[in-house]
């Protein structure tokens, strides 16, 4: 069984979904502390003019509180927003009608926790995707673990073209001339349906570098 380490992050950009192509388990972070400014909370989707961020408000977001205790601000009107911006963005999208539905009943119903919601959202992806891995959540945090570890190193700040993951293998967007790589991957579901599998497969970086 080849597992690999993984944060839970907010509909994954694209390079996620390539890390952990190949695997059988995904061994998900479960006992870390919640960290700002990263993918956990984040997506970035492409509208009409620009990349925009779709980003969960939350309570209690400091350095001590365990990500899976980490509440969603429900006082603030970030679903409608959400939902909004999607359906902006995919509206026209050829599968817009097979994705959207499925993503509106998750974010739209009950989760009162940024992991349980994360959670959710990534096992409706893989189901879509038709990604066959098993789940796993940890229940010690490990600083090493024995296996391939990416916990961390999918962030925002860092460029995905400095990692040794994703190359991106193009599709058709709805917006601009120019292709934008590693959007969330709500963009690829929406975009290419049930070829989104093999876009994924094409995009490892080391697979291509060893064919070459």
């Amino acid at each position: 069984m080849k597992k690999i380490g993984v944060d839970l992050l907010y509909l994954p950009p694209i390079e996620f979904f390539v890390a952990i192509d190949g695997y059988d388990t995904l061994i998900i972070e479960n006992q870390d502390h919640y960290q700002k400014q990263t993918y956990r909370n984040r997506a970035s989707i492409l509208m009409a003019n620009k990349v925009g961020d779709l980003s969960i408000p939350v309570r209690g977001g400091n350095r001590k509180v365990f990500y899976k205790d980490i509440l969603i601000d429900e006082d603030q009107n970030w679903k409608k927003l959400h939902l909004r911006g999607i359906q902006s963005a995919y509206g026209k999208a050829p599968f817009f009608e097979y994705v959207f539905p499925d993503l509106e009943a998750i974010i739209s119903g009950h989760s009162d926790y940024l992991f349980e919601l994360n959670l959710k959202l990534l096992t409706y992806c893989l189901k879509f995707l038709r990604v066959p891995v098993n789940l796993e959540l940890t229940d010690v945090y490990k600083e090493k673990i024995e296996i391939k570890d990416i916990r961390g190193k999918i962030h925002p700040k860092t460029s995905f073209d400095r990692r040794n993951i994703y190359y991106p293998s193009e599709y058709m967007q709805l917006f601009g001339l120019d292709f934008v790589p590693n959007l969330s991957i709500i963009d690829l579901m929406f975009c290419e349906g049930p070829n989104a599998r093999k876009i994924i497969a094409s995009s490892n970086k080391k697979l291509l570098n060893n064919t070459r």
